[in-house]
């Protein structure tokens, strides 16, 4: 088993290539230079250094995250790029666990922290505990998570460390950073990690990879993704502005109908086509209406009418979105639109089980107007039916 291990998942670059029984090569730089500048260079120096083939590695083991937004998107890039060149799968390592590993036998609990700044940290809580193997003295550590990685504040680790009430050893870039804070707030037994295995290693990385690999745990190259564990702070300054932002709601157009039916496929088990949604806009007696917040389309309703009557067929709003209004800013438009067209009565029906939506629906004003037996296929259900009176 061979395995080529990058992680630039924070201040450091390094890339390595590794067997189960030794470390063929290890290149790390914790320097001021961009990843996008380090990692491709080392991967070639220690290639040319092994005379490495390329096409002779198994897999491509990648540090998957948390970290540098940055510097996971450098390297996931990387590590995509020469898993579909060289036709072979990657392994996602939590970049918090390979951390951990570092600490390989230790029996302290081990706390990793990588600065996540703003009195944040990512972190996790792992431990190693000792067996003997049947018939001889030889004894094995094995590796257990205890809490998975997660972005905290540093408080809170600090009260979660002392609710433990063990022995911890600490490593990571958030150790200078956060220091003071652990030396004032723990009422514990810490320690620090010396400089030789307080950062992150490929090797690790690869060792890890190795028993990922064996477990099952990998994946293609196309499938894989980063973890940030949070958004970065441009997508949360932008999910800020959309959610402060005003819902206007408009009628659909062709060009809404892909992003219509990606929402459709998120919020159905039984979802439309996109074709079919085109095909409800194009008939002559469909009414579909699209929401949208600082213009993301984030909710839309289709419905269909007969004579003085219109029915709801479809209505949804993407999962960030829920409980912001969007839902009542559609029946807004819907029962405006409706008066306009002396629409008399809309009429709609709802899974039994589904009782969010019963109770949206009863506080837009509809009333229950009985049960359809077994209407829902795939689960079988009964469909509740509810209609609303439109003033005149």
């Amino acid at each position: 088993m061979r395995i080529l291990a990058l992680d630039s998942s924070g201040l450091v670059a390094t890339v390595a290539i590794v067997e189960e029984e030794q470390i063929l090569a290890e290149y790390t730089v914790n320097y001021k230079k961009t990843h996008s500048q380090t990692l491709l260079p080392m991967l070639d120096e220690i290639a040319n250094m092994t005379e490495l083939d390329l096409t002779t590695i198994d897999a491509i083991a990648i540090a998957a995250g948390p970290g540098s937004f940055t510097g996971l998107r450098i390297g996931s890039a990387t590590a995509k790029g020469l898993g579909l060149a060289l036709k072979k799968p990657l392994i996602s390592i939590p970049t918090v666990d390979a951390l951990a590993y570092n600490l390989y036998g230790t029996d302290r609990l081990i706390c990793p922290i990588m600065d996540a700044r703003r009195k944040q940290v990512y972190t996790g809580l792992y431990s190693f505990s000792h067996e003997v193997k049947d018939g001889t003295h030889l004894t094995e550590a094995a590796f257990h998570v205890e809490e998975q990685q997660m972005a905290i504040a540093v408080e809170e680790l600090i009260g979660k460390l002392n609710a433990y009430k063990r022995p911890v050893v600490f490593l990571g870039d958030g150790v200078p950073v956060y220091r003071q804070m652990l030396e004032e707030g723990l009422e514990v037994p810490y320690s620090f990690a010396p400089s030789y295995m307080n950062r992150q290693r490929a090797a690790v990385v690869g060792a890890l990879g190795i028993a990922y690999y064996y477990a099952g745990k990998y994946e293609t190259a196309k499938a894989h993704k980063p973890d940030y564990l949070r958004v970065s702070q441009a997508e949360r300054e932008r999910a800020q502005r959309e959610k402060e932002a005003k819902t206007e709601v408009r009628e659909m157009t062709i060009e809404d109908g892909a992003v219509v039916a990606e929402i459709e496929h998120q919020s159905f088990s039984d979802a439309w086509s996109e074709k079919a949604i085109l095909e409800t806009l194009e008939q002559n007696n469909s009414v579909c209406f699209v929401a949208e917040k600082a213009g993301k389309r984030v909710g839309y309703l289709l419905g269909y009418t007969a004579v003085d009557e219109v029915e709801i067929a479809r209505i949804a709003v993407i999962d960030e979105m829920k409980r912001q209004g969007v839902g009542h800013a559609l029946m807004l438009a819907l029962k405006a639109w409706s008066k306009e067209h002396q629409i008399a009565k809309v009429l709609l029906d709802v899974r039994e089980s589904n009782q969010a939506a019963g109770a949206f629906y009863a506080r837009e004003g509809f009333i229950n107007d009985g049960v359809r037996k077994a209407f829902y296929q795939d689960p079988k259900e009964d469909a509740v039916l509810m209609s609303l009176e439109i003033d005149k």
